[in-house]
């Protein structure tokens, strides 16, 4: 550093300096060329466009940062036109017209949550059925109840089958087509959730027709809420036990169920066939079995009513036990086999009688063709194993073995001849045309809801002291006692379902005097009275 150039306090006094914005000037206006670069390929005019743009964006950027502009003035973002283009209008709006909880883009929803079945219609017209229904003494209203996977809702496709016309129906399916299964989900997950009424005109063994209303319950224990609901409306209990794995946890719920709602117990015994093909159990062995359910079956019914009330134990020679595959399509009660064997051997012998002898620690002695509880020998085996089981186990290894000479033998015992074209199915709809023609309809079921099960008018005292809460003195308590229709409207409801459309409920309810009618007004009794029209 020069030191004559500051004084001592170390002030600046040597000659001028030049500014910075004159350098800086200088520098710019030595590295802007003249002209464009001599090397580029263009023409003159060419050359002055670029020589004068140059110049002017020059020009301009400088005149752009030491231009005044104001903050209102200043554009920070495109406008919508410029975004969108001009054909395009928009709306900006300073509050929100939707609610928070609806989104701007619904999600796709399938409101459809029930499944159908189309072209089915009953044997009967429905001019008789609804004759029928004005006769309570011929309605029977039963619950199928029981625990989980026992066949309620298979056993209700049988009683279907047999009694509508199903022109979509393929007998070759192995796969069940479970009507009363009406929600898509329940058909996906092979479940049935919630309790389906259905009404079937069955016909006993005297070929006289019922009304029976059947509803379909859940045997899961989570939506026992269903069986509740059926059992409250319902005159008797059916009770659906699984022949292989006998009594469970919700098959003693539902006998629990019934005895609190003083219902008449019968019992379903079903899926005999897994007996045969899965346990492989011989005849003797399936008996015990059996027998064995059927008293751990009593001893609960035993157990509940001496605190809840007086339920009648059973005993398939009472008639009270149904023996059934409903895969295979076959039921029957004692007393309907002991007509199937009397009439194919030409017996002349009263059916009750000798039903009552098959059951049991009875044997038949052949030297005289008597039925004694003495066995004629060692190892003699008991009556139902040789004259209900033996044949049953016959006929399907007949089947299973698939020899048509054997089955074809078989079949002619029992009166049935099947065409050649039922030899070409599989083993399971063979099985199915071969026993439904063997054991025919199910007669003997309804044999036992009309003996066992009171009908709508005898059950209807027992029901209304069960479950009304009002004065027994009034006009109103005679009325539903006697059924009367003409008294005043009474419905007991328990249950609603959702419309297809899911925009409202339908009540589900037993009329227990008076006539409802489309469009009545009704008072609804509740924790609030109102009227709806």
């Amino acid at each position: 550093m020069d030191d004559n150039l500051y004084d001592e306090f170390g002030n600046y006094i040597g000659p001028e300096i030049e500014s910075d914005q004159e350098s800086d000037a200088e520098e710019e206006d030595e590295e802007l060329p003249d002209k464009p670069p001599e090397d580029e390929e263009e023409s003159d005019g060419e050359e002055a466009a670029h020589a004068s743009n140059g110049w002017l964006t020059a020009s301009n950027d400088v005149d752009m940062d030491n231009q005044v502009v104001l903050a209102e003035d200043k554009k920070y973002y495109p406008t919508a036109e410029e975004v969108y283009g001009p054909g395009v209008e928009t709306l900006v709006n300073d509050e929100d017209e939707q609610p928070l909880e609806q989104p701007i883009i619904k999600p796709v929803r399938n409101i459809k949550f029930e499944v159908g079945v189309k072209d089915s219609s009953t044997y009967v017209s429905s001019q008789f059925l609804v004759g029928l229904m004005s006769n309570p003494s011929l309605v029977r209203n039963v619950a199928l109840v029981g625990h989980l996977q026992h066949g309620k809702t298979v056993f209700m496709d049988m009683l279907v089958e047999q009694t509508h016309h199903m022109p979509t129906f393929d007998i070759n399916s192995e796969k069940h087509v479970r009507y009363t299964d009406t929600r898509i989900d329940e058909q996906e997950r092979r479940i049935s959730i919630k309790a389906v009424p259905m009404s079937l005109v069955l016909e006993d063994s005297n070929s006289k027709s019922y009304l029976c209303n059947i509803m379909d319950t859940p045997g899961h224990v989570n939506f026992s809420d269903e069986m509740t609901a059926a059992l409250r409306l319902a005159d008797g209990a059916v009770l659906i036990v699984d022949a292989a794995e006998g009594v469970m946890v919700n098959t003693e719920r539902a006998i629990r169920h019934a005895i609190q709602e003083q219902l008449p117990i019968v019992v379903v015994i079903n899926k005999v066939d897994r007996l045969i093909t899965e346990l492989k159990l011989p005849p003797k062995d399936a008996y015990h079995k059996l027998r064995h359910t059927i008293e751990v079956i009593n001893n609960h019914i035993s157990a509940v009513s001496s605190t809840a009330g007086n339920v009648k134990v059973i005993d398939p020679a009472a008639g009270n036990v149904c023996f059934a595959g409903a895969t295979a399509g076959w039921s029957f009660t004692l007393q309907s086999f002991a007509r199937l064997y009397l009439k194919l051997h030409g017996i002349p012998f009263e059916a009750d009688k000798f039903a009552t002898r098959l059951w049991g620690d009875m044997y038949y002695h052949p030297e005289d063709r008597t039925i004694k509880k003495k066995p004629p020998a060692s190892g003699a085996e008991r009556t139902f194993v040789q004259f209900v089981l033996e044949p049953l186990y016959k006929i399907y290894s007949q089947v299973i073995g698939e020899h048509k000479k054997s089955v074809e033998a078989t079949l002619a015992e029992f009166g049935v001849t099947l065409p050649n074209s039922a030899y070409k199915l599989n083993v399971r709809p063979l099985l199915r045309m071969a026993l439904s023609q063997v054991f025919g309809s199910a007669s003997g079921f309804t044999d036992m809801l009309v003996k066992h099960i009171p009908s709508a008018k005898d059950a209807a005292a027992r029901k209304v002291d069960h479950t009304y809460t009002g004065p027994k003195d009034s006009m109103v308590y005679q009325a539903m006692v006697d059924c009367d229709p003409a008294g005043p409207l009474m419905v007991n409801v328990t249950k609603l379902y959702p419309k297809s459309d899911c925009s409202s409920f339908d009540a589900f309810g037993r009329v227990i005097s008076g006539k409802i009618m489309t469009g009545q007004s009704v008072k609804v009794s509740g924790r609030r009275l109102f009227t709806r029209g």
